[in-house]
């Protein structure tokens, strides 16, 4: 699996990865194995200034469908649309062609408290 150490992990799965003030935002790789054939994304918070931990959209699987959270509190500047037509890319390429959203960040600060890459892969036991 990959684990890219220039990204930020949190507990619920989602990668980080801060350019300036906007933090783009996907789900990990272990996350969409564990998942499985992701077939649906649905986001519907562009334009909404969300908190830390709320839920920002759902990702559906063949067999489940989960929820999608908040990493930072920030504005939502963007959604990947491409994932309407090609959810594959979650599984295929969550580092790149998956990413799910573009966030403002409220406080860049609140980045440095998430996981490394070393943290999170001994959070799930890599």
């Amino acid at each position: 699996m990959n684990f890219p150490a220039d990204l930020k992990y949190t507990k619920d799965h989602e990668w980080v990865k801060l350019e300036g003030d906007v933090a783009t935002i996907g789900i990990t790789d272990f996350a969409q194995s564990e998942l499985g054939d992701v077939v649906f994304v649905e986001i519907e918070t562009e334009g909404e200034t969300l908190d830390s931990e709320e839920t920002f959209g759902t990702v559906e699987a063949v067999k489940t469908v989960s929820d999608l959270y908040m990493p930072v509190s920030g504005e939502v500047v963007e959604v990947n649309g491409d994932l309407e037509d090609a959810p594959e890319n979650v599984n295929n390429d969550p580092y790149g062609a998956g990413w799910m959203i573009k966030v403002k960040v409220a406080d860049t600060s609140a980045i440095d408290e998430l996981m490394d890459a070393d943290a999170y892969k001994a959070s799930i036991g890599q």
